[in-house]
């Protein structure tokens, strides 16, 4: 049982530190400030910590990465001068595995083709106590649940979609690898205090509909940008109707509201998840502290008191839902599909469809997914589509192999995936051709956003639950409704399909054994870190050079970005994800999705000192490498998606000195900051306008700049004119060190080395 000792005296010690901070506070708490004050780094006066504006330095329990971003984390974690990793740490391989002929063959391919990943990622975990997963073992965000994820803890890791354990209770947050640095040297872990959005579930699920309509109905509600800066709690007695695994969907896929997290309070669903899952001390300590991992009957009696916004949603009455294409907020019932398609002339027949990835891949999504496949066969009706599984762990795929589950996916024709992200990720090897051609596909991934999937600017991209995408293979069509459209059999019968059945675990499931994890590891210095000579993936990282202390002058437009703008068209995933440990060589990616505001293009821009167009990374390379630095602008809702840092590293990189935006997405804001770029918005959003393409801009106010201070962009146009707009900023004092420093990762090697 991992961990064991800690999770006994965090209960132990739960009690005490409550009533402590109960009197500190002075009032009722919800479950999310009950987590965030029970982990702050040093006691603090609880008034000042304002939602929206106070930051607060706080400890985290553990630290989850995946392979993807633990490549950075790890070599800026290696010159911080640290000799082992402060809290319990874990590396799991799951991003680099290219789906393509199946689970055995794309898993044997991956570690022949990333055997110096691998080999780096595991030398550097032996070598400073960090537990390695290797490839094929699961998803992170699984085996996290599975393993790691208790109620009440605080957890961080380097994907946006860590809150996928906020199922189990435990408050997650998604973040860059620098936050990763922070605290595994032990220093504070900084977050703006959250808001707290309450969902209210009232009723019961029932029918066709499944835990992914409740985010695939909020993510309509709050849009992409609607959770940023705030935390969503959910509370009410349809909360705790659901499963754990129903939940962990929920707050896995509240990331793309722009949420820093999302939790369910301690329920039996959680207990039950468990025990079955060999956990059955910590589902009874959880039992024994049950007040403090849940909100405090007061708040649930008067919710609009001490929520800053309340939704309510009543499961009896939710319909199935279809979100996309492009964005996950574009969200359709299923029984308006028909007339919505007609309207916006989507393409309607449905080519793959595809059930998996960290958001749907437990054994409830794969049961329920199975027993559409199930009755539709006894039907004798045959998929009109392509249909592609993913498990989410290896304990999953022993399960669902010993109930028969893969049988039936089998039986339909599927391909089965190895335990990994796959296609989620863009790690699909759709069309090795390539292919512009517009079709649909849908899934039961997170996000769907152009090319994200299989790298074709033309595929539109559904997002729906397991059980509904297998009912839309069975008809091929995305206007299909199965709680009112029948379909024609092999013998020509008009049949009907049931409704899905979901396999729960209760305190009673015996079976779900298997998919073993290695114990926590310690840590043996002596270790050597393997990267070959001259590698192409892997290349050791040199300090960023301190801020000059002056403000910046003549600085070159790069690229003005219309549009959304995602971490996604910043730095590209699919094929790139082969360069996340080289910071040269990926930053050659640098901003080639975004669209450009003067021609409509993507990675063509106007080289300044030379008049002519060019990629994106040349003009932003001969920038630095003249002295000029550049500024990129930016719409709304800036970097928005993964967490991947290096769409900040790679600015830096390039000399970018300053990132100007409407607004930001939380991560990305933060890993900005990080690596010593300024993060700056528009105090006058309708500013962005006056941006021309040939600007030279200088930034004024950096000297003398302190928390809440205006900043000013001086644009000089090629006719002579100028225009000066005011800027704004969120830095804290600490922040602002930050940037003078360099970089976060400066201040913490400056500490070490004393």
């Amino acid at each position: 049982m991992k961990g064991i000792e800690f999770i006994r005296g965090f209960h132990n010690d739960l009690p005490g530190k409550m009533k402590e901070i109960r009197k500190r506070a002075g009032r009722p708490l919800t479950l999310t400030e009950k987590i965030l004050f029970s982990h702050l780094y040093e006691k603090e006066d609880l008034s000042r910590t304002v939602r929206g504006s106070a930051y607060a330095g706080l400890r985290p329990d553990r630290l989850a990465m995946q392979d993807a971003t633990a490549q950075m984390s790890l070599l800026q974690f290696m010159l911080s001068g640290s000799k082992t990793s402060d809290i319990p740490a874990s590396v799991h391989c799951d991003h680099l595995i290219i789906a393509s002929e199946g689970a055995r063959e794309d898993l044997k391919n991956a570690e022949e083709e990333n055997r110096e990943v691998y080999d780096f990622l595991s030398s550097v975990c032996l070598k400073y106590g960090i537990t390695f997963h290797g490839p094929g073992t699961g998803i992170i965000h699984q085996i996290v649940l599975e393993n790691y994820a208790f109620p009440g803890g605080l957890i961080i890791g380097t994907d946006s979609h860590t809150p996928n354990a906020g199922g189990l209770g435990m408050l997650a947050i998604g973040v860059g690898g620098a936050d990763a640095v922070d605290a595994m040297t032990g220093m504070p872990w900084e977050l703006k205090m959250p808001g707290i959005i309450g969902v209210r579930l009232t009723g019961k699920l029932s029918g066709w509909s499944s835990p992914k309509d409740v985010i695939l109905k909020l993510a309509g509600i709050l849009t992409v940008k609607g959770g940023t800066g705030s935390v969503i709690e959910y509370f009410g007695e349809g909360a705790a109707s659901l499963s754990c695994t129903g939940k962990a969907t929920i707050c896995n896929m509240g990331a793309e509201t722009g949420a820093t997290s999302s939790l369910f309070p301690f329920d039996q669903s959680m207990a039950a998840y468990l025990v079955a899952t060999g956990r059955e001390e910590i589902a009874e300590l959880s039992f024994i502290n049950r007040e403090h991992l849940t909100a405090d009957p007061e708040v649930y009696s008067n919710p609009e008191k001490y929520f800053d916004r309340i939704v309510d949603i009543n499961l009896s009455d939710l319909e199935p839902h279809i979100n996309g294409p492009f964005s996950p907020d574009i969200a359709t019932p299923v029984n308006a599909m028909k007339k919505t398609i007609a309207e916006k002339n989507w393409p309607e027949n449905v080519e793959v469809v595809l059930a998996g990835s960290c958001t749907n891949s437990s054994y409830e999504d794969l049961s329920a997914a199975a027993s559409v496949i199930n009755d539709a066969i006894s039907k004798k009706l045959r998929p009109k589509t392509r249909i592609i599984i993913s498990p989410g762990s290896e304990l999953v795929r022993q399960m669902a192999e010993k109930s028969g589950i893969m049988d039936k996916f089998r039986e339909a024709g599927a391909l089965i995936l190895a335990n990994a992200c796959g296609p989620c990720i863009g790690q699909w090897k759709r069309d090795p051709g390539g292919s512009d051609r517009v079709n649909s596909i849908v899934h039961t991934f997170n996000r769907n956003f152009a090319r994200r999937t299989d790298g074709n600017p033309n595929t539109h991209v559904f997002v729906t639950s397991p059980e509904l995408a297998m009912a839309i293979a069975f008809s091929g069509k995305l206007t299909f409704n199965p709680l009112t459209d029948s379909l024609i059999n092999e013998e020509g019968e008009k049949v009907r399909l049931e409704e899905p059945l979901r396999a729960r675990l209760t305190t009673e499931t015996k079976e779900f054994v298997g998919g073993k994890v290695p114990d926590e590891s310690k840590p043996e210095e002596k270790t050597e870190i393997k990267i070959p000579e001259k590698s192409e993936r892997l290349q050791l990282l040199k300090p960023f050079p301190e801020w000059d202390g002056k403000d910046f002058t003549g600085l070159c437009l790069l690229i003005k970005a219309k549009g959304k703008c995602t971490t996604d068209h910043i730095s590209m995933a699919g094929p790139w994800l082969r360069y996340r440990g080289h910071l040269e060589n990926i930053s050659r990616n640098y901003m080639m999705g975004a669209v450009n505001a003067f021609n409509n293009l993507q990675n063509n821009v106007l080289n300044q000192l030379t008049g002519k167009y060019a990629p994106v990374y040349e003009a932003a390379k001969e920038y630095r490498d003249t002295g000029k630095g550049s500024v990129v602008v930016a719409e709304e809702n800036f970097g928005e998606g993964s967490s991947r840092e290096h769409a900040a590293m790679e600015a830096r990189f390039l000399g970018v000195r300053a990132v100007v935006a409407k607004s930001f997405a939380r991560i990305h804001e933060t890993n900005l900051k990080k690596q010593g770029v300024l993060a700056l918005t528009f105090r006058y959003p309708d500013d962005y306008g006056k941006i021309k393409e040939d600007d030279r801009i200088d930034i004024t106010g950096i000297t003398g700049m302190t928390p809440g201070s205006t900043l000013r962009l001086l644009l000089r146009h090629s006719d002579g004119t100028s225009d000066e707009i005011p800027l704004a900023h969120s830095y804290s004092e600490k922040q602002i060190e930050w940037f003078r420093a360099g970089s976060a990762l400066n201040v913490i090697r400056k500490q070490n080395i004393r």
